[in-house]
């Protein structure tokens, strides 16, 4: 960190500039804080923010502009876990910025710096909160190619990724002639050294590179001379000696020359850390030295805050210091070896440690002495550009969704890029001199491409045509499935952007994905993903059920329809107003569950009481109108109702709304949703969940109870075994219905909460808002596994959904479907949908859902569908 330059900015946006942060081959980062944000008691945690700003003279480029918001948009689409969400970006009138919540972290080579190494327990939980975010990224079918010592960040809780393209990680970047960007990529892996493209198991190469890294210091292929570590890369075995063994076989895969022999990041994760990169980190996980580095560090920037902007005269001198806001440490003199001796033109070698690369421009910058340094340990600096370099052929890389319809997908490859041929090695180059630490991400960068510093040019024109915008999806690379990545879908369906996304969707006899929205009803095969009919009359309906095999059942805002699954026009309609004997004007609510041809909502009417007569004398009272409610059975194949039973009204006298927790041979178990409860019933209760079971063939109420301390709307579900499954607390219980005996107690994790367990066959799958997924055995409650899906923490737990066959187990939340193999939990796959095709479009919010069906499982994210083969 240092004090402003003459030329840097003293506001970007809402946001007071305090110091440099660091600085990187394309920007530089300032700390800054917001004034008008709310203060908190150590007056840093909502205020303080690190600002990634392109340098000016690449923001110029139009296509460094476009690769800058690219990989911006990656950056928020990722927000979460172990990526800090974006607070702000700017992207017009001249400003290229974003802004981020400042977290004290040093970088990967900061830490190695200072400790050598790093212990195991630590190598373990960063590589596998890197592999928990790569995963997110894979499961788009994209590339991440942002891993390098300098963009991965050791702070007190886990790791953080800062870059999210080869922009962020770029050992250079250069504006040239002609509006033309020139970007030296890093991290180069055997695929690209000869010539090929880099994939989602690229990133997993690089990852063994920077796990060994962390181990050890140094790097599997620093010995021999610099200008064959190409060739090392490409053919010669790792030296993995000084990585603990317990690393040694994984890090060995990651660094395997085929790329369809490395583990994918998913398993990586689960190796690495089973419980989770931040289940592991808990209590600490940093070396002591390099705890007390972070404290330093925040105890400073604190300081800074609390200081504020600095009254600085409009003609002080280039690089002075304001007065007070830094202090000058011991060791920063003209001679330090971190600054270079004076008159060397650019940065001294720092020849006692690892280097990350070029982090400033092209050409190193002069230091600039008279400003102030804080004593934190500095960004690494890059090798001068007298290094020689091997330039294979790297293609621009974008990400890769899954296939969408044809028309909304450019189909123009990206154009090859011309090597540059390496200069002549020359024996007094300053590579002699450096020592195998040094080798790794140093010289045999700047000789070979091997990590930052020596990679393929990526040339981008200025008006863009060297290669496509990376907002915008490019087709799927046909040929197997990389391990990891979900399998190719059998069809994708796109609902019509004129239409609204349809909130209701289900499966009618694995034949239909019928659709309920608010204009209409509309059906699209499930051999082929085409849509088949629509129909307006079933607008507003709730999800489309069987009614034999003739008709496709929806309830609508009014009526019931009965609708043809070949055209869908309706053969048969039943209005609420009329149709209920004795309950006229009934109003219907949701409906809460099927069994067969019987299904099951409840319903409301208005009764007129009449006044009682009044006494001699006395005016007459007026009449009153009461709702009365009723559980109701129906019939929606002989369309006839079954039974009603009177239930009580909801609050402000609405339809009660319930939900069905358990179908059993001769009752069913619901419960009343907490919105509809009266104060009254919340007071009655103790604020513990009521359940009612209800006899099948009458609709006689059986009985009525409460088990445990379960919430209203705490998860519950039964079986038909007499077993109830219930969230208390971070537990998952068990009770017997209706006698409400425990039968066992399943812990979570401290400050979780359990949603809605899914029995399967002898079963039952578990769900957390840690957003962890598990197995227990219905009938004793022994863990059989839990794994986590490695999404963010959130509000929710997903949801499950098992497969046809019970083999695979589906998981969908806020930010991913992820299948887990149901017998033992291993990982399957993941997948993220890509959202708006259109970089300029809305970011897409909702949750992901699933439908099962045959060996298939359909996945939603609002109007896009994919229908997935499952085991």
């Amino acid at each position: 960190m240092e004090a402003l330059r003459q030329d840097d900015p003293r506001r970007l946006g809402p946001y007071t500039v305090l110091a440099r942060f660091r600085e990187t081959a394309s920007a530089v980062q300032y700390l800054a804080y917001d004034a008008s944000a709310a203060d908190t008691t150590d007056g840093t945690a909502d205020r303080t923010v690190v600002i990634t700003a392109a340098r000016p003279e690449l923001a110029a480029l139009p296509a460094f502009r476009r690769r800058f918001e690219a990989e911006a948009r990656t950056a928020d689409r990722l927000a979460g876990g172990w990526v800090q969400p974006q607070l702000a970006t700017r992207t017009d009138d001249g400003e290229l910025w974003t802004a981020v919540a400042y977290v004290p972290a040093l970088t990967l080579a900061e830490a190695i710096d200072a400790t050598g190494l790093l212990p195991e327990r630590a190598v373990r939980i960063l590589g596998a909160g890197i592999a928990e975010t790569l995963s997110r990224v894979h499961a788009t079918g994209a590339v991440l190619e942002g891993l390098a010592p300098r963009t991965v960040l050791l702070a007190g809780d886990g790791p953080r990724l800062t870059a999210f393209g080869p922009l962020g990680a770029a050992a250079d970047a250069e504006a040239r002639a002609g509006g033309q960007l020139s970007v030296r990529l890093g991290y180069l892996t055997p695929e690209q050294v000869e010539g090929e493209t880099a994939g989602p198991a690229s990133d997993l190469f690089v990852l063994g590179l920077l796990l060994a890294y962390a181990a050890t210091g140094t790097t599997p292929f620093a010995d021999g001379p610099a200008a064959e570590a190409a060739e090392r890369i490409a053919h010669a075995e790792p030296e993995l000696g000084a990585v603990p063994e317990d690393l040694r076989g994984l890090i060995a895969r990651c660094l395997a020359k085929d790329p369809a022999e490395r583990p994918s990041s998913g398993t990586v994760a689960a190796e690495l850390a089973l419980e989770g990169a931040a289940g592991l980190a808990r209590g600490g996980w940093l070396p002591e030295q390099l705890s007390k580095t972070l404290a330093e560090q925040e105890s400073r920037v604190r300081e800074l805050v609390s200081a504020g902007a600095p009254d600085e005269p409009a003609d002080s001198p280039v690089g002075a210091a304001p007065s007070g806001s830094l202090t000058e440490p011991a060791d920063a003199t003209p001679d330090s070896p971190a600054t270079g001796a004076p008159g060397d033109g650019g940065l001294g070698e720092d020849i006692r440690t690892t280097r990350i690369g070029s982090v400033g421009s092209p050409r190193a910058p002069e230091p600039d002495r008279p400003t102030t340094q804080l004593s934190i340990p500095r960004e690494r600096t890059g090798p001068p550009d007298r290094l020689p370099a091997v330039l294979p052929p790297v293609a621009p890389l974008v990400p890769r969704p899954l296939p969408a319809p044809a028309a909304a997908i450019p189909a123009s490859p990206p154009p090859p890029v011309t090597p540059t041929p390496p200069p002549a090695p020359s024996s007094s180059s300053p590579s002699a001199a450096l020592d195998r630490r040094t080798l790794l991400f140093g010289a045999v960068a700047g000789a070979a491409g091997l990590i930052v510093g020596g990679g393929g040019v990526l040339a981008l024109g200025a008006d863009g045509s060297d290669a496509p915008d990376d907002g915008k999806p490019a087709p799927s690379p046909s040929g197997p499935t990389v391990a990891g990545l979900p399998p190719q879908p059998r069809w994708v369906y796109s609902h019509p952007e004129a239409e609204p996304a349809p909130p209701t969707a289900a499966l009618w006899r694995n034949r239909l994905l019928v659709l309920t929205g608010e204009t209409q009803a509309s059906a699209v095969d499930l051999r082929t993903g085409h849509r088949l009919w629509e129909c307006p009359d079933a607008a507003k309906g709730q999800a489309a059920l069987a009614a034999g095999d003739a008709f496709c059942f929806v309830a609508g805002p009014s009526e019931f329809l009965w609708l043809s699954p070949k055209d869908g026009t309706v053969a048969h309609r039943v209005a609420y107003e009329n149709q209920f004997e004795g309950a006229p004007f009934l109003t219907v609510s949701d409906v809460i569950g099927q069994s067969g041809p019987a299904i099951w909502f409840t319903g409301s009417h208005k009764v007129t009481v009449k006044a009682k007569k009044p006494k001699k004398g006395k005016k007459p009272g007026k009449d009153t109108q009461v709702v009365t409610s009723f559980l109701f059975a129906y019939d929606i194949v002989r369309r006839k109702e079954l039974w009603r039973t009177p239930v009580p009204t909801g609050r402000e006298s609405t339809t009660p709304a319930y939900q069905l927790i358990a179908v059993r041979p001769d009752d069913i178990v619901v419960r009343q949703k907490s919105a509809t409860l009266t104060p009254g019933d919340v007071k009655a209760a103790k604020g513990k969940a009521v359940f009612r079971g209800f006899d099948r063939r009458s609709g006689k109420l059986l009985w009525t109870k409460s088990f445990g301390t379960v919430i209203p709307d705490g998860a519950a579900v039964g079986d038909d075994r007499g077993l109830l499954y219930v969230a208390a607390g971070d537990a998952l219980q068990s009770f017997e219905m209706p006698a409400g005996k425990p039968k066992w107690t399943l812990n979570g994790t401290p400050g979780s909460v359990f949603g809605t367990p899914v029995p399967a066959g002898d079963l039952l799958h578990t769900t957390s808002r840690d957003q962890e997924v598990g197995a227990v055995e219905r009938e004793s409650g022994k863990l059989r596994w839990r794994r986590s899906t490695e999404a963010v923490p959130g509000a929710s737990a997903p949801v499950v959904t098992v497969s046809s066959s019970g083999r695979t187990v589906l998981a969908a939340g806020a930010a991913q479907v992820t299948a887990f193999a149901a017998a033992d939990g291993r990982r399957l796959w993941k997948f993220q949908d890509i959202g708006v095709q259109d970089p300029k479009g809305a970011t897409v919010t909702a949750p992901y859902r699933v439908l099962a069906f045959e060996k298939s499982a359909v996945v939603q994210r609002e109007r896009m569908f994919y229908a997935f083969p499952v085991k």
